[in-house]
């Protein structure tokens, strides 16, 4: 059977590492989240979820996840994976997505997208939680609002999952795309 490779997208605060625990708890996939990648960086410089990260930050993050994205690609064909990314309108947001895309298809996996949708407003609310803080996540709601504002969030592609996490708990969206997915997992 062929390995599968599911991509939680959502914008900071939407669920994705919480979904993707449950839904790595329920398959056996290995979690591949968005900070595993950018954590290696952020951590030494000091991020803190509120203050900006600079661009030189930013571009040390992606060697870093170019790295792991070529260690899930020589994954053996029995690991299944689960990716978690924000992705913006930007061309840096549709390439990213291509980028998994193709990892799936070098791989010869079946390639799984969920596009997590949450109200901005129910996003705010979720940043300042305290369990944002030991991961360096965005913790600041003005600074959600500027971002979206500025950089948008990618629409989603044709053959995606959609999940509104304000009306569904974590496990069963997990549950949801599973049963989705069916017997690829």
């Amino acid at each position: 059977m062929a390995p599968t490779v599911c991509h939680l997208v959502g914008p900071p605060g939407s669920g994705k590492r919480t979904v993707g625990l449950h839904l790595a708890a329920l398959t056996g996939a290995v979690l591949l989240d968005n900070h595993l990648f950018n954590d290696a960086v952020f951590k030494p410089y000091g991020a803190d979820g509120v203050r900006p990260i600079p661009a030189e930050i930013h571009a040390l993050a992606a060697q870093v996840r170019t790295l792991g994205l070529e260690a899930a690609r020589l994954a053996p064909r029995d690991v299944s994976q689960i990716f978690t990314s924000y992705l913006t309108r930007r061309p840096s947001g549709p390439a990213a997505l291509q980028r998994v895309r193709d990892l799936a298809a070098r791989r010869g996996a079946v390639y799984v997208p969920v596009w997590l949708e949450c109200p901005e407003e129910e996003l705010a609310r979720r940043l300042p939680l305290p369990e944002r803080r030991e991961r360096a996540k965005m913790r600041d709601p003005e600074g959600l609002h500027a971002l979206l504002r500025e950089s948008g969030i990618l629409p989603p592609p044709p053959d995606a999952i959609r999940i509104d996490t304000s009306a569904l708990a974590p496990a069963d969206a997990a549950l949801l795309i599973a049963s989705h997915a069916g017997a690829l997992f």
